[in-house]
């Protein structure tokens, strides 16, 4: 029987191993709880701590959207130069 190889989403793994750094349980008890392997929830929670302080670096809430997000507004800008211009000489 072939078994098939689970994915994980970041929220998930993110929920786990914020609740595995509680420590209000035993990483056995999540893992059955959560049907994960105690190895991949200590392999999250080693992430989770190594990768804490990028949360607070300079680029934090910046991401592809507001690229996206201002580079329509600098289209927006350019057609409305342009509709005042054509309404200008009709």
């Amino acid at each position: 029987m072939k078994r098939i190889r689970r994915t994980h989403s970041a929220a998930f793994k993110t929920k786990i191993a914020l609740e595995s750094l509680k420590e209000d349980r035993t990483i056995a008890e999540l893992a059955s709880e959560y049907k994960v392997h105690p190895n991949q929830i200590t392999k999250w929670k080693k992430h989770l701590q190594e990768h804490m302080a990028d949360i607070f670096t300079s680029g934090y809430g910046k991401d592809e959207n507001d690229t996206v997000i201002s580079s329509l507004y600098e289209e927006i800008g350019r057609l409305k130069v342009e509709l005042d211009y054509l309404k200008k000489r009709v």
